[in-house]
Parts: structure tokens; C-alpha cells; sequence
């Protein structure tokens, strides 16, 4: 019988959840590793490790038959030297203790579409042409999604197992309190507008409202990354990870401010950044919850302002072809409006937000 045995670093982040679930639903054994297990998801093995001491993991891994990495976190630094210093030591200490502890089949790493807009600092300066497909070259920057990959290449010829790399675009589905999550912010701002009578404004640049783009449902990455650590097609190949369609924002933006009883204001041209317009969000944020009996959060905790402000802010279009995955036999597909509405669906379910009317 073939080893499943999946370890996912990074496990309560947006990434690692939905993957975690996907791998449970096909009957895998998971074991999720993070820093600390706020809220265990039913299911999986937790362990706990700082993935920058390889004693740490040592001591969480061994004696555990792993078949396969799922690494899905990652840390944001001050400059992109640091986070491809950090970011590669956390990849890189990770396998070479479970290449002392156990020996892997395959291994998935999931990174994004900053390798082909650059790293924060000098985001899209150099922008590749849409739709962005797999075979484009490297942006001349300094990119620790690339510091990554080489070490992953490394690491899997010296020990002799396969890879994936997985490229999402904005990811949206379940995750609370992660700094990626564009699906959650824009609940908390559409709630916050419908409770104070604020308008629901597009934030971002008039490029991104007007322009073509796509997002990632979290739950299409968990079953993409589940399909190519199985999948030989699959084997040592980098992927695109979309849902398959494209909007535009000026399409999408009353659809969202409609489900959160929010009222859409008219875009004034230019970005208007929610981290400059939101610092009032905790004082409203308390209110709401003693209102609505909600789970006991601050707004900043839930909402991650300036990731959401970097991905509506953007000035050159963007979206990713999904052509080799399909060629390859996987053809999941995710209607984008529903991915925000489940979300939001799921958020009042669970008290975060106010019931949806």
C-alpha cells in the first residue's frame, strides 16, 4: 500500500488548513507542525516546532514514518535579503532534518504569484505579460520564492524524492488571523461599512479595478497540491494555482458589498489604502461583537490591512494561465464570486461577522 503520511508545516494558516482538510478527505494521516495550536482541527496529529531550530523539529518528527512535506508558511521580514535568509534557513532546516528522520516520497511547496510580480519591494516593477505561465524566467530580483526552489531542487536530487511548487493568487477561504487571507479583511471592512453607515469603497488603483484578474480558493489549492503529490504527470513540475476564471473588481466589488449589507460608495479614482481609513476598526469592531454575540476578536486580528491594500494597489494586471495543469488531467475549477460568498457564509455561521441578511 502506497505511504500517505503528509506533514504540513504551517497547518493553521490559509494554505496549510485547506490542505490539511483535503488530504483528511481523501484519507490521508496528517500531521500538522506550527509554533503554537490556537485551534486544533479535528483530525489531524498536531506537533509543535520553530521551524528555524533544527532541534526543535528533530524533536517533533522523529520516530514519524513521513511521505510527504507540505510546506505552506512563511515569515514576512523588513527587506527581501532577510526574508530569503529566513525563509530559506525555515525550507531548508525542515529537510534536512527529515532527511535524517525519515525518507520522504515527495515534497510541495507553495509560494505565489510574486514570482512573477517580484518581491515587495519592488513589486511589479518589472511586470511579465498576462496570462503568467510556468515556463516565464525568473524576475532579475531578489525573490525568496526563488531562494526557496533552489533549495527544494537541492534537497530532492541529494535525497531522492519528487516535487511540486504551486503558485496561488490571492487566497480566499477559511483561515482566521492570516496575514494572507484578502477574503476575510474584506468581510470585516463590508461589516464595519454596514454597521456605521460608511461606504463600501473600492481601496485599490483604478488599474486593478478596471483590469482582468483571478483569485485562489483556498479549498481548489488544498485539492491541486493533494492531486500533484500523487499525480506522476505531476512529478518535479511548478503550477499555477487559480480557480479558473477571471473578473474584474468593478464587476466583483458590488456582489460583495450587497452580501455584506454594505452600501458600494463611488471609487474616487484612485487607491484609497484600507490601512490609512481603518484605524478606527477595533473600537467598532468591540462594539459588534457585544451586539452580535460574536467570538471575542479585534478587528486586527481578523483583518490584515496591508496585504489586502499590496494586492488591490497594484498598478499592471493580473492573472495566471492554468493550461499545463489542465493538459495534466487536473480540471477542478472554483466560480470566484462563490469562493467570497461561501467564505462570508461560513464567517456569520461562526460568529465572527454579523449575520448575513
Amino acid at each position: 500500500m502506497t505511504r500517505r503520511t503528509a506533514l504540513i508545516v504551517g497547518v493553521t494558516g490559509i494554505a496549510g488548513y485547506n490542505t490539511a482538510t483535503a488530504l483528511l478527505e481523501d484519507g490521508w494521516d496528517v500531521i500538522g507542525m506550527s509554533r503554537s495550536v490556537a485551534t486544533p482541527i479535528p483530525g489531524v496529529t498536531h506537533v509543535k516546532a520553530d521551524i528555524l531550530d533544527q532541534a526543535s523539529i528533530e524533536a517533533a518528527v522523529t520516530g514519524l514514518d513521513i511521505s510527504h512535506l507540505f510546506f505552506t508558511t512563511w515569515q514576512r521580514q523588513a527587506t527581501e535579503a532577510e526574508n530569503c535568509a529566513v525563509n530559506g534557513t525555515m525550507l531548508q532546516n525542515t529537510l534536512d532534518v527529515l532527511g535524517r528522520t525519515t525518507k520522504l516520497d515527495h515534497a510541495v511547496l507553495v509560494t505565489g504569484l510574486k514570482h512573477y510580480l517580484g518581491p515587495f519591494e519592488a513589486y511589479a516593477s518589472t511586470p511579465m505579460e498576462t496570462p503568467f505561465r510556468e515556463s516565464m524566467e525568473r524576475v532579475p530580483y531578489q525573490n525568496f520564492y526563488y531562494t526557496q526552489e533552489d533549495i527544494l531542487f537541492a534537497e530532492a536530487e541529494k535525497q531522492g524524492f519528487t516535487w511540486s511548487v504551486h503558485r496561488p493568487h490571492t487566497m480566499i477561504g477559511w483561515a482566521l488571523g492570516n496575514a494572507m487571507n484578502m477574503g476575510v479583511t474584506l468581510a470585516i471592512y463590508g461589516s464595519i461599512c454596514a454597521a456605521t453607515g460608511e461606504k463600501f469603497v473600492f481601496p485599490g488603483s483604478p488599474q486593478q479595478l478596471n483590469g482582468v484578474t483571478d483569485i485562489t480558493d483556498a479549498r481548489l489549492l488544498g485539492r491541486h497540491v493533494r492531486w500533484s503529490a500523487t499525480e506522476p504527470q505531476a512529478a518535479n513540475q511548478a503550477f499555477n494555482t487559480v480557480n479558473g476564471d477571471v473578473f474584474r473588481w468593478r464587476q466583483m466589488w458590488p456582489l460583495l458589498g450587497e452580501a455584506l449589507g454594505a452600501e458600494v460608495g463611488e471609487y474616487p479614482g484612485h487607491p484609497t489604502p484600507l490601512d490609512e481609513r481603518l484605524d478606527h476598526a477595533d473600537d467598532v469592531w468591540a462594539r459588534l461583537v457585544a451586539e452580535h454575540g460574536l467570538q471575542d476578536y479585534r478587528a486586527t486580528d481578523l483583518a490584515s490591512w496591508w496585504h489586502t491594500d499590496a494586492d488591490l494597489g497594484r498598478e499592471v494586471e493580473t492573472f495566471a494561465d492554468m493550461s499545463k495543469s489542465r493538459l495534466m488531467g487536473f480540471l477542478d475549477y472554483q466560480p470566484s464570486v462563490y469562493s467570497f460568498l461561501d467564505l462570508f457564509e461560513r464567517l456569520s455561521e461562526e460568529r465572527i461577522i454579523p449575520r448575513l441578511s
